[in-house]
C-alpha cells in the first residue's frame, strides 16, 4: 500500500534548518492520506501513519520503521494493517512482524501452474493474519530466533463455492525457527549488502506439515548511480499445506505482473532481478524481470510451467534523509497478464 506526502518533495540539494531538525529527531511520524493501485485491489484510498525510528543515535543501530494503514479499495475490500521492523540498541535484538485485518473479496482460479482463467470465481472472506519474529544477534549481521504466525479465514461466501471444497473457514498456526543474515545499508531501499533469511516452521491446522522458506538477496551499486538487486525465494512444504497457507505467486514481491494468488500450489520458487539507474534530480529509472513457478513437489518441478515477468518503473526520492523512494512499476506476464504498482520502498 501507499502513502504520498506532497510536502516531502523539495530540491535535492537543499539544506534548510527545518531539514536539519528533522534529521535529529529520534521518531518521525508522518500521518498522510493514502492512495494507490494494484491488480488485487484496483484503486484504493485511505490513511497511513509512517514511522521512522532512530532512538539510539549511534553508528551501530540502523534506522527502524513501522506503518499503520487503513484502506478501502474499488474491489470493496476493507484493510487494516500494521507492520514493523525494529532494531534494539546496537542491534543486539531485532523484531519484525505484521497485523492484518480485512474484509476481502478475492479471486480463485484453482491449484497449479496451468490453472485456467475461465475457472476463476470470486469469494468473500474475513481475514486475520498476525505474525511476529523475535531474533537475537549472535554475531555481526547474523540473528537467530523464533517466529509465531496465526492465520484465520472466516465467513467464506460466494455464488460458486459448491465445486470448491477448499474454500471454507480455516485456521493455521505456525511456530518457526529463523536465521537471518542482514548487512543491508537500508531496509526500505537497499543499495549495498546482502540478506539471507532461512525459516523452518511447524504448522498446525487442518493438516500438519513443515514449511521451509529461503529468501536470498544481494545489492551492488556502482558510482552512486547504478544499482543491481537480485532476489531468490523458495517456499517448500513436506506435506499438503492448509489451503490459505499455500504458496502464492504474483503480487508486488514474487512476480510483479501477476495477480497475487493467480497461481498457487504446495511450493514456490522465484528469481527476480532489478537494475536501478539515477537519471536526474530525484528521479530514478528501474528495469526488472524474473522467472517463477508453483509446483506440488520437487519431483514434478520439471513439468510445471515457468512464468516470466518483466517491466520497468520510475522512482521519486520522497525522503532524502532516510533514502526512501516513491515507486511506480508496470509489469507484464504471460497470457496477457499485467500489473501496475504504486508504493513506498522497493519491491525487495
Amino acid at each position: 500500500m501507499l502513502a504520498i506526502s506532497i510536502s516531502s518533495f523539495g530540491q535535492k540539494n537543499k539544506k534548510s534548518e527545518s531539514t536539519k531538525v528533522k534529521k535529529d529527531r529520534k521518531v518521525k511520524v508522518l500521518p498522510v492520506p493514502a492512495f494507490g493501485y494494484s491488480p488485487e485491489t484496483r484503486a484504493y484510498v485511505g490513511a497511513v501513519a509512517l514511522f521512522t525510528l532512530d532512538l539510539y543515535k549511534d553508528s551501530l543501530t540502523r534506522t527502524s520503521n513501522a506503518k499503520v494503514e487503513l484502506n478501502y479499495t474499488w474491489n470493496k475490500q476493507s484493510i487494516l494493517e500494521a507492520q514493523w521492523s525494529y532494531f534494539f540498541k546496537e542491534e543486539k535484538w531485532f523484531t519484525d512482524g505484521k497485523f492484518h485485518l480485512s474484509k476481502y473479496p478475492d479471486q480463485y482460479f484453482g491449484i497449479g501452474s496451468y490453472s485456467e482463467d475461465t475457472l476463476g470465481i470470486t469469494f468473500n472472506s474475513n481475514r486475520l493474519i498476525s505474525k511476529i519474529d523475535v531474533l537475537k544477534r549472535v554475531r555481526k549481521s547474523l540473528f537467530a530466533g523464533i517466529g509465531l504466525e496465526y492465520i484465520k479465514y472466516s465467513k467464506i461466501s460466494g455464488d460458486d463455492l459448491g465445486t470448491f471444497d477448499e474454500l471454507r473457514n480455516q485456521e493455521n498456526f505456525e511456530i518457526s525457527v529463523d536465521g537471518i543474515f542482514d548487512s543491508r545499508n537500508n531496509l526500505l531501499n537497499s543499495t549495498s549488502g546482502k540478506y539471507a533469511n532461512v525459516s523452518v516452521g511447524y504448522n498446525l491446522g487442518a493438516n500438519e506439515y513443515v514449511k521451509t522458506r529461503v529468501d536470498l538477496r544481494t545489492y551492488k551499486t556502482w558510482k552512486d548511480k547504478y544499482t543491481f538487486a537480485m532476489r531468490f525465494f523458495n517456499e517448500f512444504t513436506n506435506n499438503a499445506p492448509n489451503f490459505y497457507d499455500m504458496a502464492k505467486m504474483g503480487g508486488d514481491i514474487n512476480g510483479r505482473g501477476y495477480f497475487y494468488g493467480r497461481y498457487r500450489d504446495n511450493n514456490l520458487s522465484s528469481l527476480q532481478v532489478e537494475g536501478r539507474f539515477d537519471i536526474w534530480w530525484r528521479l530514478d529509472l528501474a528495469v526488472f524481470g524474473g522467472l517463477s513457478s508453483v509446483y506440488s513437489g520437487f519431483d514434478n518441478l520439471s513439468a510445471s510451467r515457468i512464468a516470466p515477468n518483466y517491466g520497468f518503473g520510475l522512482r521519486i526520492l520522497a525522503d532524502k534523509a532516510e533514502n526512501v523512494n516513491l515507486r511506480f512499476d508496470y509489469a507484464l506476464g504471460i497470457d496477457g497478464q499485467s500489473g501496475f504498482y504504486v508504493s513506498f520502498g522497493e519491491s525487495f
